[in-house]
């Protein structure tokens, strides 16, 4: 009798278990544990911030600006940056860290790339609070160090749910950067592109 194969385990490509978001959430500023409850209790917030009091401090001061806007998210800056080019007007905060979600984004969009945008934009709120620059002029998009900062921790943080190189070559994919700059995040990011 031929041995039994063990069966491949499955592929997972959602968010974690626990992570919850507030789909229908009004247009408007949230605390962050609003919007995204029980985000701070997640493996992967602990990993983000290993500090339970910085973390607590980083979720307790961190809001989402819900905005009737077809968008992703962004870091609203505290004022635009000087090479701000008028294509769209972001929100500016100037007395909060507030990330700025597109209601349709947040109603529509798979809780696994909520998931990865939302720790990706807590890395920014991190990087803003050690001093770096987020919207440096002289890098283009995909040169920014804070940028694949972000985008490696988000993209190791899926590897560890599992998720599939075709899923995340699909995440990276944004609209703001073309098919060079893409095969540049691929080889940074060590996705592969195909």
């Amino acid at each position: 009798m031929p041995a039994k194969k063990t069966p491949a385990p499955p592929k997972v490509e959602d968010a974690p278990k626990g992570f919850r978001v507030a789909r229908d959430i009004a247009v408007g500023r949230h605390p962050i544990l609003e919007v995204f409850p029980g985000l701070s209790t997640l493996p992967t917030a602990a990993r983000h911030e290993p500090d339970a009091a910085k973390r607590a401090k980083l979720h307790a001061e961190t809001y989402i600006e819900v905005v009737d806007q077809d968008l992703w998210m962004y870091v609203a800056p505290f004022e635009l940056p000087k090479g701000f080019r008028r294509r769209w007007k972001p929100v500016v905060s100037p007395e909060a860290d507030c990330i700025v979600v597109g209601a349709g984004h947040l109603k529509e969009s798979p809780a696994l790339v909520l998931f990865m945008d939302i720790f990706h934009e807590l890395c920014h709120i991190r990087q803003r609070h050690d001093g770096r620059e987020l919207w440096p002029d002289q890098l283009s998009y995909v040169e920014r160090p804070t940028e694949i900062e972000a985008y490696q921790f988000v993209v190791e943080e899926a590897r560890r749910l599992g998720v599939g190189d075709g899923t995340l070559r699909e995440y990276l994919r944004v609209e703001w950067i073309d098919e060079d700059e893409l095969l540049q995040l691929y080889t940074t990011l060590g996705v592969p592109a195909k």
